[in-house]
């Protein structure tokens, strides 16, 4: 399993929502610059922003790490 499919899943996610890299990173209290970093896989993504992005996407955590390809 690749550790890193989360990278792929959040851009993806973030495009298929049509939302800016500002948007989300408001919506996780972080800045646009830490989250374009996690977006590059430059930061790891921290749990709780995680679980943020699970919240705002109403998607599980096991989907958005790659662990199934069922977003529920």
């Amino acid at each position: 399993m690749d550790t890193m499919y989360y990278v792929k899943r959040i851009r993806d996610l973030r495009e298929d929502h049509d939302y800016t890299q500002e948007y989300v990173a408001t919506k996780l209290g972080t800045s646009q610059t830490m989250y374009v970093r996690y977006e590059r896989a430059a930061n790891e993504l921290p749990i709780h922003h995680l679980l943020k992005l699970c919240d705002l996407y109403q998607v599980s955590a096991d989907y958005i790490l790659g662990l199934s390809n069922t977003s529920s």
